[in-house]
């Protein structure tokens, strides 16, 4: 696979950055409850509205990015390797200075999370106007939008007649052999995890990694629903400064997010597998990763997964603030001076019940 920008000379690690910054609709808060939640729309409970048509399909969204590669300078597509199912897996590029930091952004390596991506999509169109000026002049991004495309159109060689949403198709965690991409991070068995692998996390010289991806929508912390939740590397194998960096990064996210008064972050629990990307591309590549776990799914067979559609507005941008701060962040350097002492009291989340009726 040609690379077109495969800088490697090793760069000074200047940690990363930033803002899994959340940005939400005033969204008609939940009723009664222990865990009131902080500016988020409705549940599902049964009641709600969850429609995929809503959503970009797939190739609504090689449309649009093919769009943009055409109208922006700055931006190169390329083909990364194909689906199960032979769909193109495409990483958007802006490759300025192999000097400058270089982050990726990774979202929907399951498929019935697909607000990241459709915040990505929003945050590539950004890049091509003036409210980014100026960001790309130092560092370099690279963007995965929906990694697995199959799951994303349910187009899988397994039932899902149990799930929840209605519209055109539906979404599913697995990709179309109904392996978990996220649990693929060693041995690398689907054509999708071969594609990161070979192919972006091999190919380029990459400092940082944000991890986008959804929860169930019932976490709380400190008595309130949380809007997302992150975590860092929690290998003991991770190197010392590879870990600090994405501390920092959660460190620009948390004071980015808690000062708003709409969002609200716990701190994820996971495990130290490095079968996930947070822990192995970690380990294997020298990569600040920071996993970012906003609330809610798009799909699912429980009820207790996914939120009504009148959240969406506020996840999408959500997503969009995460990237554009991260990348603001990384360019002007200010990552440095992040403090990352939050971590120790960070309320990590835990389930706060249904919501009274």
């Amino acid at each position: 696979m040609h690379r077109t920008d495969p800088h490697h000379t090793s760069k000074p690690r200047r940690l990363a950055a930033a803002a899994l910054a959340l940005g939400l609709v005033a969204g008609g808060g939940l009723a009664a409850q222990p865990a009131a939640a902080v500016g988020e729309g409705p549940n599902y409970g049964g009641n709600e509205t969850v429609n995929t048509s809503i959503l970009h399909t797939y190739d609504e969204l090689v449309a649009e990015l093919q769009k943009q590669d055409a109208k922006q300078p700055a931006m190169e597509l390329e083909v990364i390797g194909q689906s199960v199912k032979g769909r193109d897996i495409h990483l958007a590029k802006y490759l300025s200075n192999p000097d400058n930091p270089t982050i990726l952004y990774l979202t929907q390596q399951h498929g019935n999370e697909q607000l990241t991506t459709e915040g990505a999509l929003d945050f590539i169109k950004s890049l091509g106007t003036g409210k980014m000026k100026g960001v790309l002049d130092g560092v370099n991004i690279l963007v995965l939008p929906m990694l697995n495309a199959d799951g994303a159109m349910g187009d899988v060689d397994f039932s899902l007649d149990d799930y929840i949403a209605s519209g055109d198709r539906h979404l599913t965690r697995y990709n179309a052999n109904e392996a978990d991409i996220n649990r693929d991070h060693i041995d690398r068995i689907e054509p999708e995890t071969q594609a990161l692998h070979e192919n972006v996390l091999g190919a380029y010289d990459i400092d940082y990694m944000v991890d986008l991806h959804h929860q169930g929508s019932r976490s709380e912390a400190d008595g309130e629903l949380v809007s997302g939740s992150i975590l860092h590397p929690t290998t003991p194998n991770v190197d010392a400064e590879v870990l600090e960096g994405s501390k920092r990064l959660g460190s620009i996210v948390y004071n980015a997010i808690e000062p708003t008064g709409w969002g609200h972050l716990g701190k994820y629990v996971g495990g130290s597998a490095e079968t996930i990307a947070r822990n192995g591309i970690a380990v294997e590549y020298d990569i600040s990763t920071l996993l970012f776990e906003m609330r809610g799914m798009s799909d699912h067979e429980n009820p207790g997964s996914v939120l009504g559609q009148k959240s969406n507005g506020y996840l999408i941008k959500q997503t969009v603030t995460t990237l554009e701060s991260t990348a603001r962040a990384l360019s002007d350097g200010s990552v440095e001076a992040a403090d990352t002492t939050f971590w120790d009291t960070l309320t990590e989340q835990s389930w706060a019940g249904w919501p009274a009726e």
